[in-house]
């Protein structure tokens, strides 16, 4: 008769689930990108799953205030979401929108869709099946990620800036510069689509077992190392009493 696993050696094997959360333009994309490229692990932009409904909407000629017609398409949605961290990509009916879906007529009016709570419910449960689609674990980004979606994940992180800060970064990803011009031009795609999200999403403040880091002061390599030895402490304690030491994730 075999010997089953133990608890601990089962929980040493699972997958590894990093949830990454936070208000735009703060950095959670760029980070979680890196860190799941040094894990060697998998990385789920949700973000880019309401952009590409969006995109499709558009597209269809279907009316985003139409929340039923929404909410239809979503179900509908044809998505392929790429995680390869080096090279992500969305395609939706086969067609490649990894572009198409950051443009401003796109970050403009994802809000619409993102708010329409019939959506993030069938959102959610896409998300959950990448996660558990994934063999060698995630790092997942975007809104309801540590709380909902994800909330038993190994190391859950609210990753959070100031006002200035992220509109700074966006301005310099969007536009190239941050200069007064720029940064008004980016101010609705922050401050407006934070302040609608947050109507159903919490992400400015960390619920219990959430670690929050400020990236306000700190360059992209600081987040990234921080997030790290979350993951490093984590795996330790995963594999506590296995007699194996913890991979080391540099």
């Amino acid at each position: 008769m075999s010997t089953p696993a133990s608890p601990t050696a089962d929980a040493a094997a699972r997958p590894l689930v990093v949830a990454v959360d936070g208000p735009s333009g703060s950095g959670k994309s760029s980070v979680s990108r890196e860190v799941a490229r040094r894990l060697g692990l998998a990385f789920l932009d949700t973000g880019a799953m309401y952009r590409a409904l969006t995109w499709w909407c558009l597209e269809n000629g279907i009316d985003l205030a139409d929340t039923a017609a929404v909410a239809e398409a979503a179900r509908e949605l044809p998505l392929r979401m790429g995680t390869d961290p080096t090279e992500p990509g969305v395609w939706v009916g086969g067609t490649d929108v990894g572009t198409a879906i950051r443009a401003t007529a796109i970050s403009a009016r994802v809000s619409e869709v993102a708010t329409n709570l019939e959506v993030r419910a069938e959102m959610r449960r896409r998300q959950r099946e990448l996660l558990v689609a994934a063999p060698s674990g995630t790092v997942a980004e975007g809104r309801d990620i540590t709380t909902v979606v994800a909330p038993d994940a190994d190391v859950r992180l609210l990753l959070t800036a100031s006002e200035q800060a992220r509109l700074a970064r966006r301005a310099r990803e969007l536009h190239g510069a941050d200069d007064a011009e720029a940064l008004a031009r980016t101010h609705d795609q922050v401050v407006r689509r934070d302040r609608d999200d947050s109507t159903v999403s919490q992400f400015t403040v960390a619920a219990d077992g959430v670690v929050t880091v400020d990236s306000s002061a700190l360059t992209l390599e600081q987040v990234v190392d921080v997030v790290l030895g979350l993951v490093r402490e984590r795996l330790a304690e995963r594999t506590a009493g296995v007699g194996a030491p913890a991979p080391d994730p540099s």
